[in-house]
């Protein structure tokens, strides 16, 4: 067993020991074994299946044998809805008759659909022939089939890249270049279109408004005259081909019964194509939780849940209650979080998973030391040999709050996936500028910098730096950006704006570099990057503005901006070297992620890190505890409805990070976000039974402060802090604390055949005959090989559009692992587990890395327990003087101990990973 952590306690900080651990009872232990008997006309089925390993218990089994009509299956987390499905639509066929072509199975993403149709094909007494025959396809394959069966011809533009291209094209031909951000006008578009809204009736109020539908229309323009459709087209256009009763009627006739996987997820559009097709018949079935509707913002819309019988009186409904996942405190605590929201449907899971250990919570100071605590407990649980790496999972709520434990995952070399951000915080698009105009001041010279310096100055990149290269050949400057003031396409304000840039780079070498970043925020860059209609742009402003106030909490540890620079620099080489070292996808490796994109997903071992206020609940939940005058000068107003609305979606976001676990839960709270204090969590508080007070009655009675109170149901009163005190190495715990010290709008389209969409089953006991304009043809219904590669980048491009509210940015997924040789018992796991892989292959591997390693003096941290190391500055060539710095080793950037000199074996690597 894991050794006792003291950093982590079986209660949140303010809950006082009174307070239960919510617990939810354990489920009955019967199954279709004794819930079917054999006297039983489908008893066969189910045996069938018991042989086979699959148990149904009485919820599954009714959901299974529904027959005709409308049917919710809600399905909570871990309750095995993907076995329902599959074994319905067996039951369907062996039991009801049903020919497997005349069954839809809609879903989001190609995995599911691929898993579905696997599980289908391992049922007992199904044929190969039979589950190939059943349609299992996420909503854009069908769509496109469609599409691609009534003659649409037109190229998927479905590249983020190349449309972030059209749209900058088109906004500087507009002159409006830095007015808008290609990411922003995408979602925009997205989430209208997604409304099965046209894009000639986008608002128009305001001018904002008027100049982004200009670039939209002309983005439509630009599609239609090349022959281009994006993903958001599919959709829309094949349901407006469904409005066509000669295309809608054979499609009704040919799927009797179609079940919709993920239910909670579908956008009005995908409603509607779901209702078109199973009006005639109402033999419908969804599945899902609205629990885990975490997606509106990407129009996911809970109503298609919470208001389904009212759209089809008289629908069964069944409740899929028993969880298989996570042990049965686990379960508690994320269910008594859940019950706390109005809006849904009452439902109260049971618990039948492998029984694990109860949650533990931590309160570190802030983002660093969570970080520390995550990763040396991640080393701990390894080095104990509890869980493996690819046991344990890290969740935060956005893509800035990772960049903490980013960096000591990398430092110490922990082998880690992190899916659906940028590799490393500085290279991000919007922190790039800051960073380059530091490396400017250190090097005005650095011409790989100079492209980020002249967005900030209104400058067109391409024109700017042909001008400098011109001018450079012609005379060379120490600061080639000096140019920009003599080029005659700018105006006299601007040129002076470039002596005045250049005199505060000049100066930012000799600053903090908090100060600096701030210095520059104040200057220039937050009003750049603010440009836009705040009314349209919110999110992504909220966003940004989030991050660069991370940025702001990541520099205040560094002395000088020289120091910090080659630190950046230094994790951004340590990653293109790990990345280099990349294997196989079931590598032994940490998963970090986003909580939105480990929703469905389910590991051993899960931390969530940053369950504080203003984290999450997400700080634009929490506008209604702000000061009216304070809410007054916000940008968008919303309603104390919305605003609960958010509030109820930022707690269902709290329980699928939670019931992601299976055995262990680790939750940690930091005290303070971007320097200022944070509570811990709401939501965590109200799961033990504490009332968050509401803040606006608060002032008014004149009680307001940063130690509110909480009260349980009890109507006692705790204090936030009055039980504790903290100290620089963690938490202490005094007075009556008994603590002990224990440790894919998700769209895609598969690569089915897609001759099997229009294809009429035979008809039962007889012939029929095919109506004409649904003959089958190859040469129009196939799907062709541009498509199938079209789509299969959609899973991953929507699983990172669902990940944040807004996000700007290319966005993929990036691997690393470890330095062969560091984690010995990792590496044994890493090799023992992929027994696949040919001795050749490895034997080839091993060479190529040998052949790309080269030996480097580097700093190492003199403790014990930190395994940090950086490589050293190289010496300068002859000639050059370098400037005055301090002597000796660098304090460790994560502990901040003593630093010794050695020399380590690297990957051969260039600034771009070649």
């Amino acid at each position: 067993m894991l050794s006792p952590n003291s950093t982590f306690y079986p209660r949140p900080l303010g809950v006082t020991p009174a307070a239960s651990l919510p617990q939810s009872p354990s489920a009955p232990l019967e199954t279709s074994r004794q819930l079917v008997g054999d006297d039983q006309q489908d008893a066969y089925y189910f045996r069938s299946l018991e042989e086979a390993g699959i148990k149904l218990n009485g919820p599954q089994i009714s959901a299974v044998r529904h027959g005709r009509g409308p049917i919710l299956t809600l399905a909570g987390a871990g309750c095995g809805k993907t076995t329902v499905l599959a074994a319905r639509a067996g039951y369907l066929m062996e039991v009801s008759g049903v020919h497997a072509g005349s069954i839809l199975l809609v879903t989001f993403t190609n995995k599911a659909a691929a898993e579905m149709k696997d599980r289908i094909a391992a049922l007992p007494g199904i044929r190969p022939a039979a589950a190939r025959a059943v349609q299992a396809r996420t909503f854009h394959s069908f769509a496109l089939t469609l599409l691609r069966h009534y003659g649409v011809q037109e190229d998927i533009f479905g590249e983020p890249r190349a449309q972030h291209t059209v749209l900058k094209m088109l906004l500087r031909q507009h002159g409006m270049s830095e007015a808008f951000q290609p990411e922003s006008l995408l979602a925009m578009l997205s989430a209208w279109k997604m409304q099965g809204s046209d894009t000639a009736d986008l608002p128009e109020q305001s001018q904002e408004e008027r100049d982004a539908k200009k670039v939209l229309l002309g983005y439509e323009t630009w599609k239609q005259e090349r022959g281009k459709m994006d993903f958001d087209d599919i959709l829309l256009r094949a349901a407006a081909l469904l409005r066509d009763p000669a295309v809608l009627k054979p499609l009704q006739r040919r799927f009797q019964y179609i079940m919709v996987d993920e239910f909670q997820d579908t956008n009005r559009l995908q409603y509607e194509i779901v209702q078109l097709l199973a009006a005639a018949h109402r033999n419908l079935m969804v599945v899902g939780d609205d629990d885990q509707t975490i997606y509106t913002f990407n129009g996911a819309r809970q109503e298609s849940i919470l208001e389904f019988d009212k759209v089809y009186p008289g629908a069964r409904i069944v409740t899929l209650d028993i969880n298989y996942r996570s042990d049965a405190r686990i379960l508690g605590l994320g269910s008594e979080l859940v019950a706390r929201n109005k809006r849904r449907r009452d439902k109260r899971l049971r618990a039948a998973g492998q029984r694990g250990d109860a949650p533990r919570f931590a309160t570190p100071a802030n983002a660093e030391e969570e970080a520390a605590w995550v990763v040396n407990q991640i080393c701990q649980q390894v080095e104990e040999g509890l869980y493996t790496y690819r046991d344990m999972a890290i969740l935060h709520r956005t893509a800035s709050s990772s960049r903490a434990v980013f960096e000591q995952l990398v430092l110490k070399d922990v082998p880690f996936v992190q899916h659906g951000a940028s590799p490393v915080f500085y290279d991000q698009s919007l922190i790039k500028p800051l960073m380059d105009h530091m490396r400017l001041s250190l090097n005005p010279r650095a011409m790989d910098a100079l492209p980020s310096a002249l967005g900030p100055l209104y400058v067109s990149r391409d024109a700017g730096l042909e001008w400098i290269q011109r001018c450079e050949q012609e005379q060379a400057k120490k600061y080639p950006l000096i140019h920009l003031s003599k080029w005659d396409k700018l105006k006299p304000f601007q040129q002076e704006q470039v002596k005045e840039r250049i005199k505060l780079i000049k100066s930012l070498h000799k600053l903090k570099p908090i100060i600096a970043v701030q210095e520059m925020r104040r200057q220039f860059y937050d009003k750049y990057m603010e440009s836009g209609d705040p009314t349209i742009f919110t999110h992504y402003k909220e966003t940004m503005l989030e991050t660069l106030d991370e940025f702001e909490a990541a520099v205040k540890k560094f002395e000088t901006v020289e120091e910090f620079v080659q630190f950046a620099d230094e994790l951004s080489r340590r990653h293109r070297e790990m990345e280099s070292l990349r294997r196989s996808q079931d590598s032994d490796a940490v998963q970090l992620m986003t909580i939105h994109r480990a929703k469905g997903l389910e590991f051993p071992c899960v931390y969530w890190i940053g369950a504080s206020e203003g984290i999450v609940p997400h700080s634009t939940a929490l506008r209604h505890d702000i000061p009216e005058d304070q809410k007054a000068a916000l940008s968008v107003q919303q309603t104390d409805a919305e605003l609960d609305m958010a509030l109820e979606e930022e707690r269902r976001l709290a329980y699928v990070a939670i019931t992601r676990a299976k055995q262990h839960l680790y939750v940690t709270s930091p005290a303070s976000h971007h320097g200022k204090p944070a509570d811990v969590s709401r939501f965590l508080l109200e799961a033990f039974g504490m009332e968050v007070p509401d803040k606006r009655k608060v002032r008014e009675e004149g009680q307001g402060n940063n130690q509110a109170s909480y009260r349980d149901h009890g109507s006692r009163s705790y204090s936030g802090r009055d039980n504790y005190s903290r100290t620089g190495n963690g938490n202490r715990y005094e007075g009556t604390r008994e603590h002990k010290k224990k440790a894919g709008t998700r769209y895609t389209a598969d690569s089915q055949p897609a001759n099997g969409l229009m294809q009429r089953p035979p008809i039962q006991g007889g012939t029929g005959q095919r109506a004409s304009h649904v003959q089958h043809d190859r040469q129009r219904s196939a799907m062709n090989h541009k498509d199938q590669r079209e789509m299969e980048m959609l899973d991953e491009r929507d699983e990172d559009r669902l990940s944040e509210q807004r996000g700007s940015g290319i966005i993929r997924d990036h691997k690393a692992f470890s330095t062969p040789g560091l984690h010995p018992r990792a590496t044994q796991a890493t090799s023992t587990s992929s027994p696949s892989r040919s001795d050749s292959n490895a034997a080839a591997a091993g060479v190529s890395r040998a052949e790309r390693t080269e030996t480097v003096a580097v700093w190492k941290c003199s403790s014990a327990s930190c395994k940090a190391w950086l490589r050293q500055k190289p010496a300068l060539p002859s000639g050059k003087v370098a400037k005055k710095t301090t002597s000796g080793p660098p304090a460790c950037p994560l502990c901040s101990g003593a630093m010794i000199a050695g020399t380590r074996e690297v990957p051969v690597t260039n600034r771009f990973g070649k």
